[in-house]
């Protein structure tokens, strides 16, 4: 063989190693041997994701709230009332 093409080859086999190392492949292939602990990193991962959207939710609907009161409290023609109901009917329902 040409000493080029096993450079060659050798350089290629080195970067391919370097991007498994990278990918952290090892650590990917035995999570997939360990079924278990793959369901319940996803598991853990999916209640973190799912409890952070209720936060986020939660926070952003009273700070909605908050803005459609201030509204309220300017006393605008149509907007006024329109939001005056909505708040009436959203403390209706807390309650």
């Amino acid at each position: 063989m040409d000493k080029s093409l096993l450079d060659k080859v050798s350089s290629q086999l080195q970067r391919l190693s370097e991007d498994m190392e990278k990918f952290n492949m090892a650590e990917y292939m035995e999570l997939l041997n360990n079924p278990r602990r793959y369901v319940m990193i996803n598991f853990v991962g999916g209640l973190s994701r799912g409890l952070g959207m209720a936060v986020g939710f939660t926070i952003l609907g009273a700070i909605v709230l908050m803005l459609l009161r201030r509204l309220m409290y300017l006393n605008l023609p149509i907007i006024g009332d329109f939001i005056a109901d909505i708040v009436r009917i959203v403390q209706e329902h807390l309650r």
